[in-house]
């Protein structure tokens, strides 16, 4: 391999001669050798530091031309725009356990745009430091990657998914119209419930988590961009924090704005807490419908089987023909690992010492993750599970009329006490509720049958 020779204000560092980064990205690849190659900066963060650093070199234009001047400008908006495709991501190696303000990860943006700006300009023209970084700090530049990242990961990734999911149930809902089964609490049977009813369960958890996601998703457009080392602004150009998250909000499209107090915005994570939990949310109402999903499709033959779900490939290495329901235990999986997240991005927020929270690189991988997990797994799950759900409707009418909490329906005309031991003899005798109850001569068969209607249950 050949390097060349980079330089930072602790001197000279070899580095790859192919890769972008500089010194100081340097020296925390070879500081932190924890998770190299598994467990790095999140792509996410690598996009939102090319959107930040193109928006914070556009605000110094505005307000220091004498600095970022057009030829500067030009070179790193063209090198900005290559992180923000993702094609230098090979440039971004550093992991996310390395010092707990982002620092190096931020001065790897700065060092590949200054380096590839450079390049495009066709001479030195970039600094990492004066220029890439002009009129910032990492103490409010990482808090403003993370906010951007979790902002595109809400409104991009986790709420498309989420309405896919939605309008599947919807559809599911209208095709089974009429169709009655029987209810159930607490694992035991219950009175009747339409299954459009059931779905619409479903359906109606997932649109308040959508609702409260939209909710989450609004405090996290105030970006910490303009407070610099501890929140005072030093060394930034009054209007920078405004003008900086106008440019933001232009180049992605959503209302991004300046964070009232930059103290907060440097040391506080709540935002990403409170977001979190609504993640956390759809992960608990994902793990509900799963497991119902899992539940009414198990059998064939010895478990409810109620509905019939798309078999997608072989259950048993030793069990000729088994089909087991993946998709739904795919969905618990990362349901376990989202709340687990939850944990970590609440240990992490609260340890905002000071003026600076340092441990923001595990809170930001953690949300991220949680936000990719739960977008990929309900569209898996929405196109090869929900998509295909047809009711059982033959299995569905058995256990209905095989359920002794039809019983219920008699209680207006004989009374809980004798309902319940209509239930017991029906249950001991294995014999019908009609005939329990007319043997035990609360109702004539001729008054059981004019009463007794358990479509008229739900």
């Amino acid at each position: 391999m050949e390097y060349r020779m980079e330089h930072d204000s602790m001197g000279e560092v070899r580095v790859p001669a192919d890769k972008y980064w500089g010194a100081q990205t340097e020296r925390s690849h070879n500081n932190f050798p924890i998770g190299v190659g598994i467990e790095t900066m999140p792509a996410e963060i690598v996009h939102a530091f090319g959107i930040l650093k193109k928006a914070a070199a556009r605000a110094n234009r505005a307000l220091r031309p004498e600095k970022m001047t057009a030829e500067k400008l030009s070179a790193i908006e063209q090198a900005a725009d290559e992180v923000i495709s993702g094609q230098l991501l090979d440039n971004f190696p550093l992991v996310v356990w390395q010092t707990g303000s982002g620092t190096q990860s931020n001065m790897n943006s700065n060092e590949v745009i200054a380096n590839r700006g450079n390049e495009i300009a066709g001479e030195k023209l970039l600094h990492p430091n004066d220029d890439i970084n002009m009129s910032q700090s990492s103490n409010d530049t990482f808090p403003t990657a993370m906010h951007i990242a979790a902002v595109c990961a809400i409104e991009d990734r986790v709420l498309p998914a989420v309405r896919t999911l939605i309008d599947t149930f919807r559809r599911l809902e209208q095709e089974n119209e009429g169709v009655v089964k029987s209810g159930r609490t607490h694992l035991q049977d219950a009175t009747p419930i339409s299954f459009p009813q059931e779905i619409s369960g479903w359906r109606s958890s997932l649109e308040r988590d959508a609702a409260m996601l939209k909710l989450a998703a609004e405090p996290l457009k105030e970006l910490a961009l303009g407070g610099t080392a501890v929140g005072t602004g030093l060394n930034a150009p009054k209007g920078f924090d405004t003008a900086v998250a106008a440019e933001i909000a232009k180049l992605t499209g959503k209302t991004f704005k300046t964070a009232e107090n930059k103290f907060h915005a440097l040391t506080s994570k709540d935002e990403l807490v409170f977001a979190h939990g609504a993640l956390k949310a759809l992960a608990a109402d994902m793990m509900k419908i799963a497991n119902d999903v899992r539940w009414l499709a198990s059998g064939p033959r010895d478990g409810l089987g109620e509905i019939f779900i798309p078999e997608n490939e072989p259950g048993s290495s030793i069990m000729p023909g088994k089909v087991n329901p993946t998709q739904c235990e795919a969905v618990t999986m990362v349901a376990v690992q989202v709340m687990g997240n939850d944990v970590a991005v609440s240990m992490a927020a609260s340890q905002g010492n000071f003026e600076l929270n340092v441990f923001m690189p595990v809170c930001i991988y953690n949300f991220l993750q949680s936000a990719r997990l739960l977008s990929e797994a309900i569209v898996s799950f929405n196109d090869r599970c929900a998509c295909g759900i047809r009711a059982n409707r033959e299995k569905m009418e058995h256990n209905l009329h095989n359920s002794l909490m039809l019983v219920t329906a008699l209680n207006p005309y004989i009374g809980y006490e004798n309902a319940a031991k209509t239930a017991k003899k029906a249950y001991k005798e294995n014999i019908s509720l009609k005939e329990a109850c007319v043997s035990l001569g609360f109702l004539t068969a001729e008054r059981f049958d004019e009463v007794f209607h358990p479509e008229n249950m739900i």
